[in-house]
């Protein structure tokens, strides 16, 4: 069956319906991993958006529910050049195929999706549309893509109640505004106990339980659009314990503290991505999936200064705070492009809880 996918600024790709053959209406945005679809896939940092894949060939090696990040997809729709119909990979359990129909998420392939991408480069970040309606009405249809926002995600993405990961060291509150597996899994391995908490969490609940250290999660949309939660990280930065923040939560610290997040033109989202730390000159291959960063103009030098720095576009990648044990970064340490060469900042939050049990 045929599918389009229709931009805001007129563009139309016919290609082949895949996946769920609803139509929706989301922020279309790209992602250059090579690897790590499922990954990409069950990230809750992509809800309220679209993934375009630039690798030409995904579902190869099929999928492999171990690997999820989260119990389920979180795109509003998939699209790829081409879809492999036979998966490769003694892991395999599923085809994306399957897994799109599953979990009633559409997708497109066989576009040109070097093109998608220059055009989202040239013109930035776009919102679009996925159906199969062949008698669509381009006039109807623009509109309401200009008027689409992907709005308060985050809410749809936390947890609803409090989650435990058993472990016999240290006690770290992680903050879920869209946390991946691998983010308290990194903690557990290194023997903490871990306890995940809704978003919307009150500060003195979370203080309230002791915590050794706080860790604020990744997590998708606009950080403006989080005026209560900022409100609670502002009372976590005034206490006295330990805080580590990822992606989103790094943002929400840096509002909390009086600094602005600004938007990307497209936004960064990839395995490939290279950054520098400041204190030691040293670059890392990271993965990142964000379309806002913290805009250093308006940091406030007595409160926090850049640690790191993105090699590309020299945009902000993460924030030592001043007399404070905060650190915070823009990408994913729980990751594995490197393919361990964040790590050790998950050693460096357990060196400030008190180092190793």
């Amino acid at each position: 069956m045929k599918a389009f996918l229709i931009l805001e600024d007129g563009h139309v790709f016919t290609g082949t319906s895949i996946g769920s053959r609803k139509e929706i209406i989301s922020e279309i945005v790209f992602n250059t991993s090579m690897t790590g679809y499922l990954e990409v896939l069950t990230d809750p940092s992509y809800a309220g958006q679209a993934v375009c894949m630039t690798y030409p060939l995904i579902g190869n090696y099929g999928i492999c529910y171990e690997d999820q990040e989260s119990l389920r997809p979180w795109p509003e729709g998939y699209i790829v050049r081409e879809l492999s119909r036979m998966p490769s990979n003694f892991r395999s359990q599923d085809t994306i195929q399957n897994f799109l129909k599953r979990f009633d998420i559409p997708g497109i392939a066989g576009i040109d999706t070097r093109a998608l991408t220059r055009i989202l480069r040239e013109e930035g970040t776009m919102n679009g549309m996925i159906t199969t309606n062949e008698n669509y009405d381009l006039q109807e249809i623009l509109p309401r893509l200009k008027a689409y926002r992907t709005g308060k995600v985050v809410e749809k993405v936390t947890c609803s109640e409090p989650v435990k990961w058993k472990g016999t060291g240290y006690k770290v509150a992680l903050m879920d505004f869209g946390v991946k597996k691998n983010i308290p899994a990194s903690l557990n391995k290194r023997g903490c106990q871990v306890t995940v908490y809704p978003a919307q969490t009150p500060a003195e609940e979370i203080l309230a339980a002791r915590p050794d250290g706080i860790m604020l999660s990744n997590g998708p949309g606009d950080p403006k659009d989080c005026g209560d939660i900022i409100k609670e990280v502002r009372k976590l930065y005034d206490s006295d314990v330990p805080i580590f923040a990822i992606c989103l939560g790094h943002q929400l610290m840096a509002l909390a503290t009086g600094a602005d997040t600004k938007k990307l033109k497209y936004g960064h989202r990839g395995g490939n991505h290279p950054v520098k730390d400041l204190a030691t000159g040293r670059v890392y291959i990271t993965s990142q999936n964000h379309g806002y960063v913290v805009d250093t103009a308006t940091l406030d030098p007595k409160v926090a200064e850049p640690a790191f720095v993105n090699v590309n576009d020299g945009t902000n990648e993460g924030l030592r705070y001043i007399g404070k044990n905060i650190f915070t970064v823009q990408y994913h340490p729980e990751a594995s492009p490197g393919p361990q060469d964040s790590a050790y900042l998950f050693d460096r939050f357990i060196d400030m809880m008190g180092g190793k049990k």
